[in-house]
């Protein structure tokens, strides 16, 4: 079989089966533009692989995304006889990506730096006002939401009676609830007042988080005027290996500002790492490791209850 018709039926396939199937479709018909058009699924030399696995950049992700997508592709072509063998190289021969820098981890003070400079940054906010910038970094902090998640929160999602999100089509494809703590759902109800004095283009599928004129904030917006507010507080990057401050460094800050609270508390933090897996979306608690990079403050709390429970005390 010519490899694009291969690949239009394991596309088809993956959906059939439930799954939306975007970015590693691209990733396959990218590989399919590389290869001699017409060429034969078995006729696909490893020499054409490595080819388009190297790239023509520095090693990243992107590479073992590459392979993840190639290699489910030739498991199908094999199984149903398109081809009689991989032409990938092994997988122990794949280089290894350098360890990611952890994230910039914003400390309390600096919270509170950016929350106060909101309107100075903003004040020549034209459509994208001060308000709804205020309030999509709350949700990002307070409920730990991926920023296209906050953005794409409809009138009929956020719940204002008993506190509650529903987050749409995730980055796993998939809905979750998410409760929100009483300050935060306050100053949701809050916003909602000054919403409802905007349009509502489609109806309560309108955006919550919404321009002066009603239509949905867009990410490139957010980031510029965030880039602004990092710029009026002075906040930047640290010598201490980090990565560079950004917007979705607030929702990293949250899930560890949450669990240094939870072992000042002494709660059973091992049980909750669970609880907080599924309250920031992630398919299993490796996704939820990645956020948890370790800043002083975090190091001491977990310390001060290790010691604790070497020496039989109580950790208050």
């Amino acid at each position: 079989m010519i490899l694009r018709d291969a690949i239009d039926s394991y596309v088809a396939w993956r959906r059939a089966h439930g799954a939306r199937f975007i970015p590693s479709a691209k990733t396959l018909y990218q590989f399919c533009r590389s290869v001699p058009e017409h060429v034969l699924c078995d006729a696909v030399t490893e020499s054409e692989v490595r080819q388009f696995l190297a790239g023509t950049g520095p090693l990243t992700r992107w590479r073992a995304n590459k392979y993840g997508a190639l290699a489910g592709f030739y498991r199908y072509a094999i199984s149903r006889g398109y081809a009689a063998l991989s032409p990938l190289p092994a997988a122990d021969e794949e280089p290894r990506k350098r360890r990611s820098a952890p994230s910039y981890i914003y400390s309390r003070e600096e919270l509170q730096r950016l929350f106060g400079a909101i309107d100075i940054s903003r004040k020549r906010g034209i459509r994208f006002d001060a308000e709804t910038f205020r309030m999509l970094l709350l949700i990002l902090y307070g409920a730990g939401l991926r920023t296209s998640e906050a953005l794409n929160l409809s009138m009929k999602d956020v719940d204002l009676a008993d506190g509650i999100l529903t987050v749409r089509n995730t980055k796993f494809y998939k809905s979750r609830l998410v409760p929100v703590a009483p300050q935060l759902a306050s100053a949701l109800r809050r916003y909602a007042e000054r919403r409802s004095d905007r349009p509502l283009p489609e109806g309560m599928a309108s955006a919550f988080l919404a321009n002066r004129d009603g239509t949905q904030v867009r990410k490139h917006n957010v980031d510029h005027a965030f880039r602004r507010l990092l710029e009026t507080t002075g906040i930047g990057r640290k010598d201490d290996g980090r990565r560079t401050p950004c917007l979705h460094a607030m929702r990293h800050t949250a899930a560890v500002h949450r669990l240094t609270s939870w072992y000042r508390m002494g709660a059973d933090v091992q049980r909750l790492l669970s609880a907080l897996s599924t309250y920031l979306g992630h398919a299993n608690l490796d996704g939820t490791s990645i956020y948890l990079s370790m800043t002083p403050e975090l190091l001491h709390e977990a310390s001060v209850c290790f010691d604790c429970y070497v020496n039989g005390g109580d950790h208050a």
